[in-house]
């Protein structure tokens, strides 16, 4: 399936889950690696704010892309981020949903308010 880049120079993104390993089988606690490279995976959960609306999203962040110095309720950069559409049949239900990725997850500033003067 199609990964589409997601635009993010105009959101604003808060860090709203800690980074954590990304489990890829529950039964057995096996941490999920990158295909490619064979890293080990993170999870981070944030809120993604642009023009008036916000969403709660899961990110999935290669271990090595994860900053020091992330800090709950801060702004973070997500850079070369992706969503990837899935769908499964689990249990004999059809599941379907958006999968996000992230090459790197770094602390960012908020933006300059619109409009402010000095």
């Amino acid at each position: 399936m199609r990964a589409i880049r997601v635009e993010t120079s105009a959101a604003t993104i808060l860090l709203t889950e800690a980074p954590e390993p990304k489990v890829r089988d529950r039964q057995t606690g096996e941490i999920a690696k990158d295909a490619v490279s064979g890293e080990a995976l993170m999870t981070i959960g944030v809120v993604y704010i642009e023009d008036g609306e916000s969403s709660l999203i899961k990110v999935t962040v290669p271990e090595g892309g994860v900053a020091e110095g992330l800090a709950l309720g801060a702004p973070v950069a997500l850079p070369g981020l992706v969503a990837r559409p899935w769908e499964s049949v689990f249990n004999g239900q059809q599941r379907h949903g958006i999968a996000f990725r992230a090459a790197a997850v770094t602390p960012a500033a908020f933006p300059a308010a619109m409009g402010a003067t000095a």
